[in-house]
């Protein structure tokens, strides 16, 4: 590992968003740790793949809902590396069968502020965090959500108030949060499990415009991580719709920041 690489924590990077963000920034010369829940060979085949690329990565398991193991994994980079320059918060859910009530609100919102809190003690100024989330989440109550989509919604945009709350805390430090927020994105799990339920819903977002692809979402999430600005900036992709709406610029690459 080259000591001027940024140690960078991606959660849920065992597959889809996560781990195309992995590739990303793997390939911009840093270091990426791959956090799986229980997919571990998935993450050994990002990593191998990573690696055999050129670029350095390692594998890291823990279910980031469950406080003994969240506290475990930043322990686990701290003791390897000594540092985290940029949490990349990915990992999300809500829509998996049998999944308990408050599953959404523990994931989304709750295991989201924990990890930042137990991270954030081994940021040094300059560090990020980058919330990642979508637009049904980050406009919820100013915009109409899928029926199946509410508890993910509500969660995810609870999670991105509570992190927004720290921001000044995080000033102190001299860390950034970057929030990137994407119209639904083409392929994801998340996509093809509300497309199952509610297949009509996916349908109308597809009539009004094409949905951003995993490598487009992907590459502005790794993006932010890379890019300073405003602590609190939103950066959107697709879904000029719902930018319009808030009287932003909408660029032709379909983000805003």
């Amino acid at each position: 590992m080259d000591s001027e690489q940024r140690i960078i924590l991606v959660t849920g990077a065992s597959r889809g968003i996560g781990a195309e963000t992995a590739r990303v920034l793997a390939a911009r010369g840093e270091h990426v740790i791959v956090n799986y829940r229980e997919k571990r060979k998935r993450a050994d085949a990002i990593v191998a793949d990573i690696v055999a690329a050129g670029g350095s990565a390692s594998a890291a398991g823990a279910d980031i809902a469950d406080p003994a193991a969240a506290r475990a994994l930043i322990e686990g980079v701290v003791a390897e590396f000594g540092r985290l320059d940029v949490l990349v918060l990915n990992a999300s859910g809500g829509l998996e069968r049998g999944a308990e009530a408050d599953y959404a609100m523990r994931l989304n919102r709750d295991a989201q502020e924990r990890l930042v809190r137990l991270a954030v003690p081994h940021m040094g100024s300059g560090a990020r965090i980058v919330f990642v989330t979508s637009h049904q989440a980050h406009f919820h109550g100013r915009k109409p959500v899928p029926a199946d989509y509410v508890p993910i919604a509500a969660s995810k945009r609870a999670g991105e108030d509570a992190l927004r709350a720290m921001i000044p805390e995080l000033g102190t430090r001299g860390i950034d949060l970057v929030v990137v927020s994407g119209d639904m994105i083409d392929g994801t799990t998340i996509v093809v499990l509300l497309e199952r339920r509610d297949p009509e819903a996916v349908a109308l977002r597809r009539r009004v415009g094409e949905l951003p692809t995993v490598a487009q979402f992907a590459t502005a999430v790794a993006d932010a991580a890379d890019s300073a600005g405003e602590s609190g900036r939103t950066v959107y992709v697709g879904g000029a719709d719902y930018v319009d709406a808030e009287g932003l610029p909408v660029p032709a690459d379909g983000s805003a920041g």
